[in-house]
């Protein structure tokens, strides 16, 4: 039995491990508001579109049970996008991109996204493909915009 916890925890402890380096996070000294402001200023003059922001504490805070600040901007460009899909149309199941601001337990704001080239890992045609470098460029140029 002890081996059998020892295992299932080996196997969800590394695949956690695993999940936390697909996730780039940028520090930034602005509030999260101020972030994902900035970051929304820097998509539109990209001219990328916003499709929605997402305010979780807001929603958290509508049940009851706050969080510190926690949004996400989900925006995408047809420029880049595009080209995943006709490669391999279920890349729409990971566009459009988003980055989230969040505030830590010790008060420190952090942009977060998931790297492209490991959210489309099961996508071989597309994960190997510039696109996904393109994309990874983009969401590090933005983000270190929008955390200035």
């Amino acid at each position: 039995m002890h081996k059998l916890i020892l295992a299932t925890f080996l196997i969800f402890g590394g695949a956690l491990s695993a999940m936390a380096d697909d996730i780039i996070k940028i520090p930034t000294d602005k509030s999260v508001a101020e972030a994902l402001d900035a970051l929304e200023a820097a998509v539109g003059n990209a001219g990328a579109t916003v499709f929605a922001r997402v305010d979780h504490a807001a929603g958290a805070e509508k049940v009851g049970t706050p969080i510190p600040a926690n949004q996400v901007l989900i925006f995408g460009n047809p420029a880049l996008g595009t080209p995943a899909m006709q490669i391999d149309p279920r890349a729409g199941l990971f566009l459009p991109l988003k980055v989230q601001a969040y505030q830590d337990a010790d008060g420190q704001v952090w942009l977060a996204y998931e790297d492209p080239k490991e959210t489309m890992d099961e996508l071989d045609e597309v994960e190997d493909s510039p696109v996904i470098d393109k994309m990874r460029g983009a969401l590090a140029k933005l983000t270190a915009a929008a955390a200035q």
